[in-house]
């Protein structure tokens, strides 16, 4: 007899009024969600320890579940095991284990969702304490395998001792979510939150996307301990530890406009304001200094151009993500609000360029009345000049926001909520 003749005759095959493949009852509480990509030979024990973990959680908690596998795509047969074994298979066109995840939460009828690989590496009925925490108040609740044990060989040595504590330092570091295994693959979300965080990764950097969200939205997480086994496969697993690291770097870099745009924007404006007033001391006198020249005078204008698009995009990146509804806006923001419209933009932009012309008129006619030789010193030109740049960067960026805002004038949208 095949496995799968054996499947089917088997009584923990026919589904229960939960998790029936031809559908759920409408009070269903907790949703087992597990990825699947040519898993058929770990099912059987997944979707077994996914049944238990609902059975602990119907029997001290009075809390009915489903099993979901959100296929990506098998062609070895696990989806009909997995129908035979009583689970609903929803299909997820939409390769990588980010969108599999994405599209079996979308999926789920219960109004806590409990997500975990489907290779055997992870124990469901750790994830019991999780929904607790969900019931109790909690949107979001992590495992952490370096609480809860990790079994000789579960790991490479290389993600344990480098890639996961390095990926999960710089997240926290990015964006405080005091989670210290931003990485596990068993974790638990209530539904409503999931909806919230609009996350959109199709690949592993999902693990990171759904912490640095949580964190932005100042949801409320918490973190217990989860054991990592050897998983049950006999083929190399879909992680590709390199290339997916740099995936979830490249993530947090992108999720976290303070440091990739507000860090360079900051230190380019501090130099170039540091030389330009140096220049500037030397020009009038006050400085007999003259360390910083022509040269490092145009260095230091263009630093300050630099720092001043940096902010834009700052900026822009911010109001992004509050538009998205995954970030909530900066205190600073809903002060100024006012200011934070086409218009505004307009006018300062209109004003810097004004400034310039201005400012270059002056040149011309000092340079007319030394009869156009060479002038001695490019500072005024220059300055003269980064006005204009600014001016021009303040009109387009003010468009560019206007655009990134639903080609709405108002910057910001009214939200209630600020940090």
């Amino acid at each position: 007899m095949s496995l799968m003749q054996r499947i089917a005759v088997s009584p923990e095959a026919h589904p229960t009024t939960e998790n029936a493949s031809d559908g759920a009852t409408s009070d269903v509480a907790v949703t087992i969600v597990m990825p699947c990509l040519n898993e058929i030979q770990s099912l059987l024990h997944c979707i077994g320890n996914a049944r238990a973990a609902l059975d602990q959680l119907r029997i001290s908690d009075g809390l009915t579940g489903e099993i979901v596998i959100a296929d990506n795509g098998s062609t070895d047969g696990s989806q009909q095991m997995a129908t035979m074994l009583g689970a609903r298979v929803v299909d997820v066109s939409r390769r990588g284990y980010g969108a599999a995840l994405i599209g079996g939460c979308e999926a789920a009828r219960g109004r806590f969702i409990l997500m975990g690989d489907c290779d055997g590496s992870y124990d469901f009925t750790e994830g019991v304490a999780m929904v607790r925490k969900l019931d109790q108040g909690h949107d979001l609740c992590m495992g952490s395998r370096f609480l809860g044990g990790i079994a000789p060989g579960a790991m490479p040595w290389k993600n344990r001792y480098i890639g996961n504590p390095a990926l999960s330092g710089i997240l926290n570091l990015f964006f405080r979510s005091g989670i210290g295994d931003a990485h596990c693959g068993l974790r638990a979300i209530r539904k409503d939150a999931f909806h919230r965080l609009h996350l959109t990764g199709s690949g592993m950097e999902f693990a990171s996307e759904m912490v640095i969200k949580a964190s932005l939205l100042k949801l409320r997480m918490a973190e217990v301990p989860a054991t990592l086994s050897v998983d049950l496969r006999e083929r190399a697993p879909h992680l590709r530890p390199w290339r997916d690291g740099w995936r979830h770097l490249r993530y947090l870099f992108m999720l976290s406009p303070t440091w990739v745009f507000g860090a360079p924007a900051l230190a380019a404006f501090l130099i170039g304001l540091i030389v330009l007033a140096a220049a500037l001391a030397a020009a009038l006198g006050l400085s007999t200094s003259k360390f910083f020249g022509d040269s490092w005078t145009v260095i230091g204008a263009m630093l300050v151009a630099v720092g001043h698009i940096a902010s834009v995009m700052v900026l822009a990146s911010h109001l992004y993500g509050v538009r998205q509804g995954y970030r909530l806006p900066k205190a600073w923001m809903t002060r100024w609000r006012p200011l934070l419209s086409l218009e505004g933009w307009l006018i300062a932009g209109a004003t810097s360029i004004l400034t310039s012309i201005v400012a270059l008129a002056g040149v011309g006619i000092y340079w007319g009345q030394e009869g156009f030789g060479a002038l001695s010193s490019v500072l005024p030109v220059t300055l003269a000049g980064l006005f204009g740049v600014v001016g021009l960067q303040t009109v387009l960026g003010g468009f560019l926001l206007a655009v990134l805002g639903g080609n709405e004038a108002e910057f910001l949208p009214a939200v209630k909520d600020a940090r």
